[in-house]
Protein backbone atom coordinates (compact mmCIF):
# COMPACT_ATOMS: atom_id res chain seq x y z
CA UNK A 1 0.00 0.00 0.00
CA UNK A 2 1.39 3.32 -0.90
CA UNK A 3 1.76 6.03 1.97
CA UNK A 4 -0.74 8.36 0.19
CA UNK A 5 -3.47 5.46 0.41
CA UNK A 6 -3.77 5.11 4.32
CA UNK A 7 -6.32 5.59 6.25
CA UNK A 8 -7.03 8.98 6.59
CA UNK A 9 -5.57 10.28 10.19
CA UNK A 10 -7.38 12.29 12.48
CA UNK A 11 -6.02 16.48 12.22
CA UNK A 12 -3.88 15.31 15.44
CA UNK A 13 -2.51 18.38 16.61
CA UNK A 14 1.45 18.71 16.23
CA UNK A 15 2.10 18.86 19.83
CA UNK A 16 5.99 20.37 19.74
CA UNK A 17 4.99 23.32 18.72
CA UNK A 18 3.10 24.56 21.96
CA UNK A 19 6.52 24.59 23.61
CA UNK A 20 8.53 25.73 20.94
CA UNK A 21 10.00 29.36 21.12
CA UNK A 22 8.26 31.82 18.53
CA UNK A 23 10.78 33.03 15.95
CA UNK A 24 10.93 36.51 15.57
CA UNK A 25 11.35 36.69 11.81
CA UNK A 26 7.66 36.28 10.62
CA UNK A 27 6.14 39.35 8.17
CA UNK A 28 2.59 39.69 8.73
CA UNK A 29 1.99 41.38 5.17
CA UNK A 30 -1.87 40.10 4.88
CA UNK A 31 -3.06 43.40 4.84
CA UNK A 32 -0.66 44.94 2.41
CA UNK A 33 -2.09 45.26 -1.36
CA UNK A 34 1.01 45.42 -3.15
CA UNK A 35 0.53 47.83 -6.52
CA UNK A 36 1.53 46.11 -9.88
CA UNK A 37 -0.11 43.61 -12.26
CA UNK A 38 -0.34 40.05 -11.72
CA UNK A 39 0.45 37.37 -14.88
CA UNK A 40 -1.61 34.24 -14.58
CA UNK A 41 -0.86 31.35 -16.63
CA UNK A 42 0.42 31.64 -20.16
CA UNK A 43 3.29 32.30 -22.55
CA UNK A 44 4.29 36.20 -21.05
CA UNK A 45 4.45 33.90 -17.54
CA UNK A 46 6.79 31.24 -19.00
CA UNK A 47 9.42 33.72 -20.56
CA UNK A 48 9.23 35.89 -17.31
CA UNK A 49 10.06 32.34 -14.90
CA UNK A 50 12.68 31.94 -16.95
CA UNK A 51 13.91 35.50 -16.28
CA UNK A 52 13.33 34.78 -12.78
CA UNK A 53 14.84 31.46 -12.87
CA UNK A 54 18.55 32.67 -14.01
CA UNK A 55 18.19 35.26 -11.34
CA UNK A 56 18.02 32.48 -8.88
CA UNK A 57 14.43 32.47 -8.40
CA UNK A 58 11.68 29.45 -8.26
CA UNK A 59 10.30 29.86 -11.98
CA UNK A 60 6.82 30.35 -11.08
CA UNK A 61 4.63 33.20 -11.25
CA UNK A 62 6.42 36.12 -11.23
CA UNK A 63 6.12 39.72 -13.00
CA UNK A 64 10.03 40.65 -13.67
CA UNK A 65 11.03 42.88 -11.49
CA UNK A 66 15.11 43.88 -10.59
CA UNK A 67 16.07 41.65 -7.79
CA UNK A 68 16.97 43.86 -5.22
CA UNK A 69 14.03 46.60 -5.12
CA UNK A 70 13.25 47.81 -2.22
CA UNK A 71 9.73 46.08 -1.45
CA UNK A 72 6.61 48.65 -0.03
CA UNK A 73 5.82 48.53 3.10
CA UNK A 74 7.87 45.68 4.01
CA UNK A 75 8.63 44.93 7.43
CA UNK A 76 11.66 43.09 9.22
CA UNK A 77 9.12 41.18 11.89
CA UNK A 78 6.07 41.45 13.39
CA UNK A 79 4.42 41.35 16.57
CA UNK A 80 4.41 38.01 18.32
CA UNK A 81 0.77 36.49 17.54
CA UNK A 82 -1.56 36.08 20.33
CA UNK A 83 -2.48 32.22 19.54
CA UNK A 84 -5.96 32.87 21.03
CA UNK A 85 -6.39 35.79 17.98
CA UNK A 86 -4.42 34.02 15.21
CA UNK A 87 -3.42 30.61 15.92
CA UNK A 88 -2.31 29.92 12.62
CA UNK A 89 0.07 32.64 12.62
CA UNK A 90 1.29 31.50 16.26
CA UNK A 91 1.52 27.54 14.62
CA UNK A 92 3.92 29.39 11.47
CA UNK A 93 5.95 31.13 13.77
CA UNK A 94 6.99 28.38 16.46
CA UNK A 95 7.25 25.96 13.46
CA UNK A 96 10.01 28.51 11.77
CA UNK A 97 11.34 28.77 15.50
CA UNK A 98 12.00 25.21 15.44
CA UNK A 99 13.47 24.89 12.08
CA UNK A 100 15.63 27.86 13.19
CA UNK A 101 17.32 25.88 16.30
CA UNK A 102 17.74 22.82 13.92
CA UNK A 103 19.66 24.10 11.61
CA UNK A 104 21.32 26.62 13.54
CA UNK A 105 23.04 23.69 15.39
CA UNK A 106 23.45 21.42 11.86
CA UNK A 107 25.22 24.61 10.36
CA UNK A 108 27.61 25.06 13.56
CA UNK A 109 28.65 20.78 13.14
CA UNK A 110 29.43 21.75 9.61
CA UNK A 111 31.59 24.98 11.04
CA UNK A 112 29.26 27.20 9.29
CA UNK A 113 27.03 30.22 10.79
CA UNK A 114 23.31 29.95 9.98
CA UNK A 115 21.56 32.95 8.56
CA UNK A 116 17.89 32.57 9.21
CA UNK A 117 15.20 33.50 6.69
CA UNK A 118 12.72 35.30 6.79
CA UNK A 119 8.75 33.76 6.18
CA UNK A 120 6.16 36.52 4.76
CA UNK A 121 2.54 36.23 5.16
CA UNK A 122 0.70 37.28 2.25
CA UNK A 123 -2.82 37.27 1.36
CA UNK A 124 -3.78 37.09 -2.58
CA UNK A 125 -0.50 38.30 -4.11
CA UNK A 126 2.51 39.67 -2.31
CA UNK A 127 5.68 41.69 -3.89
CA UNK A 128 9.24 40.05 -3.77
CA UNK A 129 12.39 40.55 -4.83
CA UNK A 130 11.88 37.96 -7.75
CA UNK A 131 9.07 39.93 -8.71
CA UNK A 132 5.08 40.06 -7.97
CA UNK A 133 3.54 36.30 -7.05
CA UNK A 134 -0.34 35.70 -6.64
CA UNK A 135 -1.65 32.48 -4.27
CA UNK A 136 -1.58 30.42 -7.28
CA UNK A 137 1.93 29.55 -7.20
CA UNK A 138 1.40 28.45 -3.44
CA UNK A 139 4.31 28.27 -0.86
CA UNK A 140 7.95 29.30 -2.08
CA UNK A 141 10.85 30.73 -1.53
CA UNK A 142 12.76 33.81 -3.19
CA UNK A 143 16.57 33.20 -2.84
CA UNK A 144 16.74 36.71 -3.89
CA UNK A 145 16.22 38.10 -0.76
CA UNK A 146 16.42 34.80 1.23
CA UNK A 147 12.57 34.61 2.44
CA UNK A 148 9.91 32.28 2.48
CA UNK A 149 6.52 33.35 1.16
CA UNK A 150 2.85 31.74 2.14
CA UNK A 151 -0.54 32.68 1.84
CA UNK A 152 -2.56 30.81 4.83
CA UNK A 153 -5.54 29.74 2.79
CA UNK A 154 -2.72 26.86 1.52
CA UNK A 155 -3.14 25.02 4.76
CA UNK A 156 -6.76 24.73 4.00
CA UNK A 157 -7.02 23.72 0.71
CA UNK A 158 -4.51 20.74 1.99
CA UNK A 159 -7.20 20.06 4.13
CA UNK A 160 -9.82 19.77 2.01
CA UNK A 161 -8.43 19.49 -1.62
CA UNK A 162 -5.65 16.80 -0.54
CA UNK A 163 -7.24 15.56 2.51
CA UNK A 164 -3.76 16.41 4.41
CA UNK A 165 -4.98 17.41 7.49
CA UNK A 166 -3.22 18.10 10.56
CA UNK A 167 -0.32 20.67 11.96
CA UNK A 168 2.68 18.18 11.00
CA UNK A 169 1.50 17.77 6.94
CA UNK A 170 1.63 22.18 7.66
CA UNK A 171 5.08 21.93 9.00
CA UNK A 172 6.03 19.91 6.35
CA UNK A 173 5.05 23.16 4.01
CA UNK A 174 7.33 25.35 5.70
CA UNK A 175 10.65 22.91 6.43
CA UNK A 176 10.24 21.83 2.64
CA UNK A 177 10.52 25.87 1.60
CA UNK A 178 13.27 26.36 4.42
CA UNK A 179 15.29 23.70 2.67
CA UNK A 180 14.99 25.21 -0.68
CA UNK A 181 16.70 28.02 2.02
CA UNK A 182 19.50 25.82 3.37
CA UNK A 183 20.30 24.92 -0.48
CA UNK A 184 21.07 28.83 -1.28
CA UNK A 185 22.92 29.68 1.51
CA UNK A 186 25.33 26.16 0.79
CA UNK A 187 25.59 27.42 -2.38
CA UNK A 188 23.35 24.56 -4.38
CA UNK A 189 20.90 26.30 -5.75
CA UNK A 190 23.68 28.58 -7.95
CA UNK A 191 25.49 25.65 -8.65
CA UNK A 192 21.94 23.80 -10.37
CA UNK A 193 21.14 27.16 -12.14
CA UNK A 194 24.56 27.89 -13.42
CA UNK A 195 24.40 24.03 -15.37
CA UNK A 196 20.91 24.67 -16.13
CA UNK A 197 21.65 27.25 -18.61
CA UNK A 198 23.97 26.31 -20.86
CA UNK A 199 21.06 23.06 -20.99
CA UNK A 200 17.63 22.23 -23.20
CA UNK A 201 14.69 22.38 -21.12
CA UNK A 202 14.26 19.04 -20.55
CA UNK A 203 17.48 18.54 -18.84
CA UNK A 204 17.66 21.56 -16.71
CA UNK A 205 13.70 20.48 -15.84
CA UNK A 206 15.31 17.30 -14.45
CA UNK A 207 17.78 19.49 -12.62
CA UNK A 208 14.73 21.49 -10.91
CA UNK A 209 12.82 18.25 -10.19
CA UNK A 210 16.24 16.85 -8.08
CA UNK A 211 16.89 20.42 -6.02
CA UNK A 212 12.67 19.72 -5.10
CA UNK A 213 13.35 16.45 -3.62
CA UNK A 214 16.34 17.34 -2.20
CA UNK A 215 14.48 20.62 -0.53
CA UNK A 216 11.99 17.29 0.63
CA UNK A 217 14.89 15.58 2.58
CA UNK A 218 15.71 18.10 4.10
CA UNK A 219 12.50 18.71 5.30
CA UNK A 220 12.92 15.23 6.48
CA UNK A 221 16.09 15.45 7.96
CA UNK A 222 14.30 18.84 10.12
CA UNK A 223 11.76 16.38 11.54
CA UNK A 224 14.48 13.98 12.22
CA UNK A 225 16.23 15.96 14.38
CA UNK A 226 13.26 18.06 15.84
CA UNK A 227 11.96 14.68 16.67
CA UNK A 228 14.68 13.12 18.40
CA UNK A 229 15.46 16.67 20.39
CA UNK A 230 11.65 16.98 21.76
CA UNK A 231 9.31 13.91 20.77
CA UNK A 232 7.22 16.47 18.58
CA UNK A 233 4.81 13.43 16.57
CA UNK A 234 2.00 11.60 17.85
CA UNK A 235 0.49 8.57 16.43
CA UNK A 236 -0.87 9.39 12.87
CA UNK A 237 1.41 12.44 12.33
CA UNK A 238 4.30 11.32 10.00
CA UNK A 239 1.12 9.61 7.88
CA UNK A 240 -0.71 12.68 7.24
CA UNK A 241 3.02 14.78 6.22
CA UNK A 242 3.22 11.88 3.63
CA UNK A 243 0.31 12.33 2.59
CA UNK A 244 1.25 15.97 2.12
CA UNK A 245 4.28 15.04 0.66
CA UNK A 246 2.55 12.63 -1.74
CA UNK A 247 -0.80 14.90 -2.50
CA UNK A 248 2.14 16.98 -4.15
CA UNK A 249 3.67 15.09 -6.56
CA UNK A 250 3.97 16.11 -10.04
CA UNK A 251 1.41 13.10 -11.67
CA UNK A 252 -1.35 14.17 -8.96
CA UNK A 253 -1.13 17.50 -9.25
CA UNK A 254 -1.21 17.13 -12.96
CA UNK A 255 -4.37 15.00 -12.79
CA UNK A 256 -5.91 17.46 -10.45
CA UNK A 257 -5.23 20.15 -12.94
CA UNK A 258 -6.48 18.53 -16.52
CA UNK A 259 -9.48 20.39 -18.06
CA UNK A 260 -9.51 22.94 -15.41
CA UNK A 261 -6.91 25.47 -15.23
CA UNK A 262 -8.10 27.87 -12.71
CA UNK A 263 -8.83 25.80 -9.67
CA UNK A 264 -6.64 25.01 -6.20
CA UNK A 265 -3.88 27.48 -5.44
CA UNK A 266 -0.85 25.24 -6.36
CA UNK A 267 -1.83 23.96 -9.14
CA UNK A 268 -3.01 26.25 -11.30
CA UNK A 269 0.70 26.78 -12.81
CA UNK A 270 1.72 23.55 -12.85
CA UNK A 271 5.39 23.17 -13.85
CA UNK A 272 5.94 19.75 -14.00
CA UNK A 273 9.27 20.45 -12.07
CA UNK A 274 8.33 18.78 -8.14
CA UNK A 275 8.93 15.11 -8.71
CA UNK A 276 6.25 12.24 -8.38
CA UNK A 277 4.53 11.47 -5.40
CA UNK A 278 6.84 8.54 -5.02
CA UNK A 279 9.60 10.32 -5.41
CA UNK A 280 8.92 12.73 -2.89
CA UNK A 281 8.09 10.63 -0.47
CA UNK A 282 11.19 8.51 -0.61
CA UNK A 283 13.45 11.49 -0.76
CA UNK A 284 11.34 13.00 2.88
CA UNK A 285 11.43 9.40 4.49
CA UNK A 286 15.14 9.60 3.81
CA UNK A 287 15.72 12.64 5.47
CA UNK A 288 13.78 11.28 8.08
CA UNK A 289 15.26 8.43 8.68
CA UNK A 290 18.73 9.11 8.79
CA UNK A 291 19.24 13.30 9.37
CA UNK A 292 21.94 12.96 7.88
CA UNK A 293 22.82 15.71 5.25
CA UNK A 294 24.99 13.24 3.44
CA UNK A 295 22.15 11.09 2.24
CA UNK A 296 20.44 13.82 0.42
CA UNK A 297 22.81 14.35 -2.27
CA UNK A 298 19.63 14.11 -5.18
CA UNK A 299 21.62 15.74 -7.73
CA UNK A 300 24.30 13.57 -8.30
CA UNK A 301 21.88 10.25 -7.10
CA UNK A 302 21.79 7.63 -9.76
CA UNK A 303 18.03 6.65 -8.94
CA UNK A 304 15.49 9.45 -7.76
Amino acid sequence: MKFWQLPRACARRFVGWKEDNRSENVEDRRRIRPAGIVIGCGIGTLILALVAMFRGAEPRQFVDLPPNKPQAGARRASPPANPEVDPLKDFVAAVLGDTENVWRELFRKMNRDYKEPHLVLFTGQVQTACGFARTAVGPFYCPADEKVYIDLSFFQEMKDRYHAPGDFARAYVIAHEVGHHIQNLLGLTEKVRSRQRGMSNEEANQLSVRLELQADFLAGAWAHHAEKARHILEPGDLEAALRAVAALGDERLERDTRGDGVTGSFTRCWDGRHGTSEQRVRWFTRGFKTGEFTQGDTIKADEL
